[in-house]
């Protein structure tokens, strides 16, 4: 298959599921869309908890001591929340997402439009930020299959129901981000002959984890962290955990 034919899958199914979760949304009173975000950022927490104990892989735990994979996602959220935060990411995606409102939405009085920008920022967190993105993209570029695409095309399709019936669509309009952040990422996976370390890929992951506890404590409505602007974090993992390992 052609590189991004997985990123193709992942946008239908988002745009799918959305179409339904709106035409469900509108039938649902507003306390059960807030029980259904609220169910919804407990799955999300859950799945963070699975991806943060990848700090314990036996891979990077070998590459760079048992001590130093919570210091490697520890220096990573810091050194990518401080880059962030200084590009403004957080401002900038929702900028974003008041600009494509604008577009999409007629009428600030419109039905739903209160609800657009932040189904866009959060659907866009939620399908950016999890390891499948990343590396079901690589191998998309690589031309080794979208399998990991594929199964996250499907979480992503259910999850976009969810979404979209309590925050309308603005969750839609999160493809456009899924098309330009896995975009990158299968662009990256054709230019590198073969996958990234498996120690590099476990302090992704661990770290993505952590992004994503922010992310549900933003769908429960307990904080409103800036997930955005530590997304550089999952840059500067893999590029600590080379150097750690470098001086073992």
């Amino acid at each position: 298959m052609p590189p991004g034919t997985g990123t193709l899958v992942n946008v239908v199914a988002i745009l799918i599921g959305s179409g339904i979760g709106v035409a469900l949304g509108d039938r649902l009173p507003e306390r059960t869309r807030q029980v259904v975000t609220d169910g919804l950022g407990l799955v999300v927490l859950l799945v963070a908890g699975l991806s943060a104990v990848a700090v314990l892989d036996p891979a990077l735990r070998e590459a760079t001591g048992t001590g130093a994979p919570v210091l490697i996602v520890l220096g990573s959220l810091l050194v990518g929340s401080v880059v962030g935060s200084l590009l403004g990411l957080e401002q900038r995606l929702e900028a974003v997402g008041a600009w494509l409102r604008r577009r999409l939405v007629r009428g600030d009085d419109a039905p739903g439009s209160h609800r657009f920008v932040e189904g866009f920022v959060t659907a866009s967190l939620v399908f950016c930020v999890g390891p499948l993105a990343i590396l079901g993209s690589l191998s998309d570029g690589l031309g080794t299959g979208i399998e990991q695409l594929a199964l996250k095309a499907t979480l992503d399709g259910f999850a976009s129901i969810a979404f979209a019936a309590a925050l309308g669509w603005g969750v839609a309009a999160s493809a456009l981000a899924v098309i330009a952040y896995q975009g990158f990422w299968t662009l990256v996976g054709l230019a590198l002959g073969d996958l990234l370390p498996a120690a590099q890929i476990a302090a992704i992951t661990a770290t993505g984890g952590l992004l994503l506890v922010g992310v549900a404590l933003r769908l429960l409505r307990i904080r409103d962290v800036p997930v955005a602007d530590m997304l550089p974090a999952l840059v500067v993992a893999p590029l600590l955990t080379a150097a750690v390992a470098a001086f073992m």
